[in-house]
């Protein structure tokens, strides 16, 4: 039995994910601020949700050491985790940035992926087949004008991804894997910037007008298929759009 648990499943490349991995029969717990209603209603028996905010960070460290998490992957030949939560804000020139959604930001894409991972392997030393998969970014492998934040957090789930490699834990493959450019609520976020808070701002205006971002959904398919294909942490740091 393959068991899944997926960070931000409510929307997006998150609910991509859960939608594919769901039909596969793959079981999914959904960790989210929200629910996932539709995936709910299509997949009620295979899908399980939690609501919790990851940049809460107390909550957080509350859930993952509660029990709901080894409860759900105590009986799995194949356990996954995939940290997808994350948010691109605060975007703009250093020294203007909120220093509260900083904070958020690093909670969010740092700290919850890093707890994560350590309950999860602590929660299945004895599951012969154990995978990790952090979403990155092409952002945390080049600097990017107006997203420090966003590229250090990204940069730090790589290296995290590396790290833990190096510690050859048994039985566990990770990868930390770039989706490429997709149509998400993120990409609005970063079509409604000004050019001075990001200078790039045109070329991802430029990417939606041509059609050039991918969707969810097939995003989403491509990227459990390599999941849950042989060749998974064969490279700890990847793009989906260079595998084949």
């Amino acid at each position: 039995m393959i068991k899944a648990i997926v960070t931000g499943h409510s929307r997006g490349l998150g609910g991509g994910m859960a939608q594919a991995l769901l039909a596969r029969d793959v079981r999914v717990l959904g960790v989210s601020r929200r629910s996932n209603a539709a995936l709910a209603e299509r997949f009620s028996q295979n899908l399980q949700e939690v609501t919790l905010d990851l940049s809460d960070a107390q909550a957080a460290q509350s859930w993952l050491a509660g029990a709901e998490m080894r409860d759900f992957l105590a009986d799995a030949q194949t356990a996954i985790l995939i940290n997808n939560a994350g948010i691109v804000q605060p975007i703009g020139p250093s020294g203007a940035l909120d220093i509260a959604t900083i904070a958020q930001a690093v909670t969010l894409n740092i700290a919850g992926p890093l707890m994560a991972a350590n309950a999860f392997i602590a929660a299945t030393e004895k599951v012969a087949d154990r995978r990790i998969m952090h979403i990155s970014s092409g952002a945390g492998r080049r600097p990017m004008p107006g997203w420090s934040i966003y590229c250090a957090t990204k940069a730090a789930l790589d290296h995290h991804a590396r790290s833990l490699a190096a510690d050859t834990v048994p039985h566990l493959a990770i990868e930390s894997l770039a989706p490429g450019v997709i149509d998400t609520d993120m990409q609005g976020e970063i079509r409604a910037t000004t050019p001075e808070q990001f200078t790039l701002r045109e070329q991802f205006v430029a990417m939606k007008q041509n059609n050039d971002l991918s969707s969810p959904e097939s995003c989403g398919e491509a990227i459990v298929a390599h999941l849950l294909g042989p060749r998974f942490g064969a490279e700890v740091i990847t793009d989906i759009r260079q595998l084949g």
